[in-house]
């Protein structure tokens, strides 16, 4: 009588890597992300950079979705309250490597605002890969608590327009003042601690 034994390997999921060709709308099936995920993958450098557009309009009041458009790009200072790793996505075809998703950074006017305080900023896998490999999460992580200077297109994420301060109207939790972002980020500069 022959045993047969098999090995599983299992790897942790932030070790598989991204789909060898993701296309510019990534692997969305819905109509909506398949137009919006193109402009989160942009590569060009924006045109011209909106000057009504800094941390303190972004963080007004008011139901924002039409207050910008997307085909510009803006310039904010803050501080920076947190990085993290963003979610397993369809713009960047479902990878779950952190090296090959989107890193948010939430940008404030302190460097302990609470989130409906905050607006969130992403940096591409895209971005990364062509021209900031040292934009890795965890070298980002390390401006916590830094002053900032964030360049890149302004983005309207209406994926999260219902867990944004300015446009839920009957949500649980807003985890941010809006869905407006820099998004992609092409341009961090790192500013001295004393005034915005």
């Amino acid at each position: 009588m022959k045993i047969l034994l098999s090995i599983l390997i299992v790897l942790p999921l932030d070790t598989l890597a991204a789909p060898a060709v993701c296309p510019p709308e990534g692997d969305a099936v819905q109509a909506e992300a398949r137009e919006l995920n193109p402009l989160k993958r942009r590569m060009e450098l924006p045109g011209a950079l909106d000057p009504g557009v800094t941390l303190v309009a972004m963080l007004a009041p008011g139901d924002d979705e039409h207050r910008w458009n997307t085909k510009d790009g803006a310039r904010i200072e803050g501080y920076v309250v947190n990085v993290k790793p963003g979610g397993i996505e369809s713009v960047n075809c479902h990878a779950r490597a952190v090296a090959d998703r989107d890193t948010h950074i939430e940008i404030a006017l302190t460097a302990n605002a609470p989130e409906t305080e905050r607006v969130v900023v992403e940096v591409t896998p895209q971005v990364r890969k062509a021209r900031h490999p040292d934009w890795t999460t965890p070298e980002l992580k390390k401006l916590i608590g830094k002053r900032v200077r964030v360049t890149g297109w302004l983005f309207f994420d209406a994926e999260h327009k219902a867990e944004s301060a300015h446009t839920c109207t009957h949500c649980a939790h807003a985890w941010r003042a809006t869905a407006w972002e820099l998004h992609p980020v092409t341009a961090i500069e790192i500013l001295p601690l004393n005034t915005i």
